[in-house]
């Protein structure tokens, strides 16, 4: 991409310069034209480039493009088509505007291939890491329809709704790994310094200790004996189940042990159900094809394990099967699901009632999250309290049998 100083003269004919990136003059020209600007010269200028190191340290810092910026730029690019604004002014303006490096580069490279000709979902798909199969999939029926600014209301919408099921998942997982994390720094730091202590004064007592005493005291010799080997273990150990978890069997295997978790997995499983019924309602009433739409959703998911039963879906329908027999198949939808996905195909109400469906699955994963606290809680005082008791009678058994002992002399 070229940099270009250009002169030109806006509506009211006064004379205005800049620079301007593009491919080639005629974007730079494409651009000003959208700008309300005719362009008078436009010239090759060279911008001074920057050190290696600077860029080196601008890219470790840079914060990458995430669901937040795709929702605010959807949201922009509604208002923006909805006022009337054409597409390649709309990338000017937003370009602009926008502040976050990561963000302005992407704004960047998408407006350089609409000057190149491509059209819009073409020049998205260039970064399909960012945007994902599933919007460009949405912007493509909307250019083929002419429904744009439908579309990026609807994805505007959908955005939201991720945001929100991200959150709740995150939410359901959050208090039960504090806690576990909390206990387990809490068993190295009494294993560590506490019981160490304990241990000199019993070695004083020169007499057979309580079994639980010695298993304390056994744990926390063997904790400072080998605590290199245990830190580099448990390191190992989650470097090698995040490598695993990379891989594609890794990944459908642990998405799946994920949704039969106590608790939290039939939190996981409706959460990712809600977002597939949306999505795929979302993708049927804009008139995406239904075996082209579960192929998309199906990697919209975020769950590896539901991804292949959506494409068992997809499969089944590709046969001649109907939509609520391959949904049934799958055994991952509740009766009164597959009921209201039959009364959907039979009235062809199928995307209202899955809209219906996402709602319920929300309202039941809300619900489910609420009585999170209240089912975990329990669970955590009773392992906190055989902990707390066994840290008690460890410690303190000894010293009651040295009173006792004590006493009995004194008595004798």
């Amino acid at each position: 991409m070229a940099f270009y100083a250009w002169r030109g003269r806006n509506a009211r004919g006064e004379a205005v310069q800049g620079q301007l990136d593009a491919m080639t003059e005629n974007g730079v020209a494409d651009q000003l034209m959208a700008m309300g600007v005719s362009p008078i010269d436009i010239r090759v200028v060279r911008e001074e480039a920057k050190t290696t190191q600077a860029g080196w340290f601008e890219r470790l810092n840079r914060k990458p493009v995430v669901l937040e910026d795709i929702l605010v730029f959807s949201r922009q690019m509604y208002t923006l088509n909805k006022a009337g604004v054409p597409i390649l002014q709309a990338f000017v303006g937003l370009e602009a505007s926008n502040t976050k490096p990561a963000m302005v580069d992407l704004l960047k490279d998408v407006r350089a291939s609409l000057d190149q000709g491509r059209e819009l979902s073409a020049a998205l798909a260039r970064h399909l890491d960012v945007f994902g199969a599933f919007y460009i999939s949405m912007i493509r029926v909307g250019e083929m329809t002419g429904r744009l600014t439908e579309v990026f209301l609807r994805l505007n919408q959908h955005l939201e709704f991720e945001r929100d099921v991200r959150e709740r998942i995150k939410q359901a997982l959050r208090y039960p790994m504090f806690v576990l994390i909390a206990m387990a720094i809490a068993v190295v730091i009494l294993n560590i310094f506490v019981i160490p202590v304990f241990a000199k004064v019993f070695a004083g007592f020169h007499a057979e200790l309580p079994l639980i005493t010695r298993g304390l005291l056994g744990f926390s010799a063997w904790m400072l004996a080998w605590w290199p080997l245990l830190i580099g273990g448990t390191i190992g150990a989650v470097l090698l189940a995040r490598a695993y978890i990379r891989t594609v069997q890794g990944r459908y295997n642990w998405d799946a042990r994920k949704l039969k978790l106590p608790i939290v997995g039939d939190i996981v499983l409706k959460a990712t159900l809600a977002r597939f019924a949306r999505s795929f309602a979302l993708s049927s009433q804009s008139g995406v094809p239904l075996v082209q739409a579960l192929t998309v959703v199906a990697q919209t998911v975020d769950n590896a394990f539901i991804g292949g039963r959506i494409e068992q879906m997809r499969d089944g329908i590709e046969r001649g099967e109907s939509i609520s027999r391959c949904a049934a198949a799958t055994g991952v939808f509740t009766p009164v699901v597959l009921q209201m996905i039959r009364v959907g195909e039979e009235t062809g109400e199928l995307d209202n009632l899955l809209f219906e469906i996402a709602d319920m699955y929300e309202r039941e994963t809300d619900y489910h999250i609420k009585g999170l606290s209240a089912a975990i809680e329990p669970i955590l005082l009773a392992v906190i309290g055989v902990l707390v008791l066994l840290l008690a009678l460890g410690v303190f058994l000894p010293l009651w049998d040295l009173g006792a002992a004590a006493q009995g002399r004194g008595g004798g």
